[in-house]
């Protein structure tokens, strides 16, 4: 059910009060361990319970109260600690950005997306045009790392067929876990950040993390034996923190991606070299498809425009 305005203003209400509040209760705390409020970050979320990491690195399974909005990984939280340690997440901190799927919250407080492509499965250009127009709407960077590179035989024409993203400046890493190549270079560009990896299952993700992440096993082994749920939390985004700084969220693989949440506005300015062109067409609704005078297909036609990112324009114009 969706809030009104009212509804909304409210929330923001009580939780501004509550941080406020929280915040002078630790303030003027005489004994830390009087169960004062303290802040925290979300590392993960199974269903309406979430772990999170206090100031000293300790987990604690919480719960949120009812009237405050979800929290995911990457949150920056209030919350209050239980006699039997356990704990109650009373407000989120306001957020630099957040991240959504079909939508549905995913993440918060990204520094950069990680879309993890591979030769096997083959990339899909129609798949990385759809993450790329989720990043420019949520207006976070995004790079692509391409993975597997051993399996090509002609790394030349891997590389021209990523030039287009290139071109448009965006990122593109080429790597191999198996073979050691590209892998050190690229630990050193994502240190210091956070960094959400996406991608469809079968990239070799998690043999990238494991490789950044040597100590993960333990990692997920800790996070489960907190949740008491296993192995589930591989399901679910979670974050963890590498070594060297930073952190690297990771969220579940995926086998397709949809739009159903943007318009078509939205993704028209998802598709970052249209946005300069806009406006320059002879009609003011032009839908870029047949219209005489169209800046973008006069940009197509120059070649300014690469045919592939027009040809996934269409078709999710069509869809």
């Amino acid at each position: 059910m969706s809030l009104n305005r009212r509804q909304k203003w409210r929330i923001e209400k009580i939780q501004s009060e509550r941080i406020a509040r929280a915040n002078s209760v630790a303030d003027n705390a005489q004994n830390p361990a009087d169960y004062a409020p303290q802040t925290g970050l979300v590392i993960t979320r199974y269903g309406q319970r979430l772990l999170v990491e206090n100031e000293a690195g300790d987990l604690i399974q919480c719960t949120s109260r009812r009237n405050i909005d979800l929290s995911v990984a990457g949150d920056q939280v209030i919350f209050m600690t239980n006699a039997d340690n356990s704990g109650v997440v009373t407000a989120i901190l306001e957020r630099d950005n957040c991240l959504k799927r079909s939508g549905k919250l995913i993440a918060a407080n990204i520094d950069e997306m990680r879309l993890v492509v591979a030769l096997q499965p083959h990339y899909q250009f129609d798949l990385i045009d759809r993450y790329l127009i989720v990043a420019e709407n949520a207006q976070l960077p995004i790079s692509i790392v391409v993975n597997k590179i051993e399996l090509s035989a002609n790394i030349e024409q891997v590389k021209k067929d990523f030039s287009m993203y290139r071109s448009i400046g965006i990122d593109v890493h080429y790597l191999s876990v198996k073979e050691q190549i590209g892998t050190q270079d690229f630990k050193e560009q994502i240190g210091g950040k956070s960094n959400i990896f996406l991608g469809q299952s079968g990239v070799g993700k998690s043999s990238l993390i494991n490789e950044l992440l040597p100590d993960l096993n333990l990692k997920i082994a800790q996070i489960s034996a907190k949740s008491k749920l296993g192995k589930h939390t591989t399901t679910a985004t979670t974050l963890y923190h590498i070594p060297t700084g930073g952190d690297l969220i990771d969220s579940p693989g995926v086998r397709e991606f949809h739009l159903d949440n943007l318009t078509n506005a939205q993704i028209l300015s998802g598709f970052k070299e249209f946005k300069p062109l806009m406006g320059q067409c002879k009609f003011r609704n032009c839908t870029h498809k047949s219209e005489p005078d169209c800046a973008i297909k006069n940009a197509l036609e120059s070649g300014a425009i690469h045919p592939k990112r027009y040809e996934t324009y269409l078709s999710l114009m069509d869809e």
